[in-house]
């Protein structure tokens, strides 16, 4: 420029209207979850019927754009799952606005419930999103807390279908963050760039003899339960991979028969939106009985699964403990 003035105050100058007249709503952070509402939703989680809990979490440095986030948080909470949000990604959800000027926020309820959207606070508020897959364990299955961080972490990974995603994954704050929610169980999803954090836990789902565990009702073991969570930290190039990573990796061993039912239903849905398949390619190995195939699906459902060679498996109280086992 002749006159050496910045780009970058042209650009502001340009823009000045817009940034003066911006409004958007985010929900205020309510901090954590109540053991009353805990109370209330413990066994339709446990037991899969809320389809599971998705934690939108990570600083604003995505791969594309602020919609993306809007997209995932939608696509969940009109499904019924349980939506919470923090810091960065709280607030980007918020200056999302749909064709009647309305944000997610406006929609849907800040309950602790199917379909609610939680605003737990800023990103150093997530621990009240893990505390409350603990409190679960807790107040729902009676699991002690003191000294207990092995337990409750295996309760919460066979039990508990919360799912975590750190899609604009930054500082080494938000890796530690989702390192500390595979540490109980959870597992995350985090963005393309996110790789260049060098680490990721993935599973080995071909590997049968990894997904064994003990029935906890009477210590048998070697019970199949197949890869339920599938990966503990992964990464996902598109929020469509993600929106369908995340519905994967709600499906826990202990799901029953109608909140299976309600997970898979979901899971094949997203598969054929986003991806345009019939099935999932690895859907033979979440269906254990005809109980869990959606009803809507049935017929062809049971001749991808004849195809498939599937044979039914039995429905265990899993366990990666073996003093878990009532023996």
């Amino acid at each position: 420029c002749m006159k050496n003035v910045s780009p970058l105050t042209l650009i502001q100058y340009a823009g000045r209207e817009y940034i003066k007249t911006e409004k958007y709503n985010c929900r205020a952070g309510r901090g954590p979850i109540q053991d009353t509402e805990i109370r209330n939703v413990g066994a339709p989680i446990v037991l899969g019927e809320i389809p599971g809990i998705v934690a939108i979490i990570g600083c604003g440095n995505y791969a594309h754009e602020i919609q993306e986030l809007y997209k995932m948080a939608e696509e969940f909470l009109v499904r019924n799952y349980i939506v919470v949000v923090s810091g960065c990604g709280a607030m980007d959800i918020g200056l999302v606005k749909d064709e009647d000027g309305k944000t997610l926020y406006d929609r849907f309820p800040g309950d602790f419930d199917r379909g609610g959207l939680v605003n737990v606070g800023s990103c150093v508020s997530n621990p009240h999103i893990t505390g409350a897959a603990i409190k679960v364990a807790n107040i729902f299955a009676r699991r002690p807390l003191r000294g207990n961080f092995e337990e409750i972490a295996d309760y919460i990974l066979n039990r508990v279908g919360a799912v975590g995603v750190a899609w604009g994954a930054m500082s080494q704050k938000a890796a530690s963050i989702a390192s500390m929610a595979n540490g109980l169980g959870v597992p995350a999803v985090v963005g393309p760039h996110a790789a260049e954090y060098r680490r990721m836990y993935i599973g080995r789902s071909y590997d049968e003899d990894t997904w064994e565990v003990y029935n906890a009702r009477d210590g048998s073991e070697g019970h199949l339960v197949g890869p339920g969570p599938e990966h503990l930290l992964t990464t996902a190039e598109s929020i469509e991979q993600a929106i369908c990573l995340v519905a994967k990796l709600a499906l826990r061993p202990a799901d029953n028969s109608k909140g299976r039912m309600i997970k898979l239903s979901h899971w094949i849905d997203l598969e054929r939106k986003y991806k345009g398949v019939k099935f999932p390619n690895d859907l033979e190995k979440f269906v254990r009985l005809e109980a869990d195939i959606p009803i809507n699906m049935k017929d062809e459902i049971h001749e991808y699964l004849k195809e498939k060679g599937w044979e039914p498996k039995e429905i265990v109280d899993p366990t990666i403990l073996k003093r878990m086992c009532r023996t």
